[in-house]
């Protein structure tokens, strides 16, 4: 004990834990817990024009009351989103600010045009990998033979029969086209005067 007392900064400090504690809990012991501080919640966005809009989309879906809470939620979501917007931008802004033209990992480009040429190939090929992943998902799906048949398995199996149609459907197409062009022969170039 004395040694774990050598190593503890408040017994090097005359400080006895146990006591203080004592102390504090012998005097306050009637404002322990009874003292509860709360600030007020004020909903971000106006309470009425936020109900009528609500129950503007609710009566698509038969729906009449509102509950105050529900108000006051999603004013609060609201105030979180758009909070987590700003943050996002604010972080985009600090990037286009700062300068990278002294590091040699950048390279200065004003083609914008080659840029967007660049993000759209990386969306397209991130579509590409996600319908290749879901793709194989419905194909196990499908070829899977379960002796249970859950809703879900027989929706994916739907929608794996789906699939396989549309592709086949797509290739027939293309087989037709690339036949009618053959049968067309190749395109004559119109004279320039014309």
């Amino acid at each position: 004990r004395d040694e774990d007392d050598i190593n503890d900064v408040t017994s090097m400090a005359g400080v006895n834990l146990n006591e203080e504690n004592a102390c504090i809990l012998a005097a306050n012991s009637e404002l322990i817990g009874t003292m509860i501080h709360s600030c007020a919640d004020e909903p971000f966005l106006s309470s009425e024009a936020l109900q009528k809009k609500i129950l503007n989309i609710g009566k698509r879906h038969d729906i009449m009351e509102l509950n105050s809470d529900v108000v006051n939620l999603i004013s609060h979501a609201t105030q979180e989103r758009l909070r987590g917007l700003l943050e996002k931008l604010t972080v985009i802004a600090q990037h286009r600010v700062s300068t990278h033209k002294g590091s040699d990992r950048y390279i200065i480009c004003n083609d914008t045009r080659a840029q967007l040429r660049f993000l759209e190939k990386l969306d397209h090929l991130e579509k590409q990998r996600k319908d290749e992943e879901e793709r194989e998902m419905l194909l196990r799906a499908a070829k899977s033979r379960s002796n249970k048949e859950d809703p879900e398995q027989l929706r994916l199996k739907q929608k794996a029969k789906e699939m396989q149609q549309l592709e086949l459907a797509q290739m027939q197409q293309r087989e037709a086209n690339l036949t009618a062009l053959a049968a067309i022969g190749p395109r004559k170039k119109r004279p320039l005067d014309s």
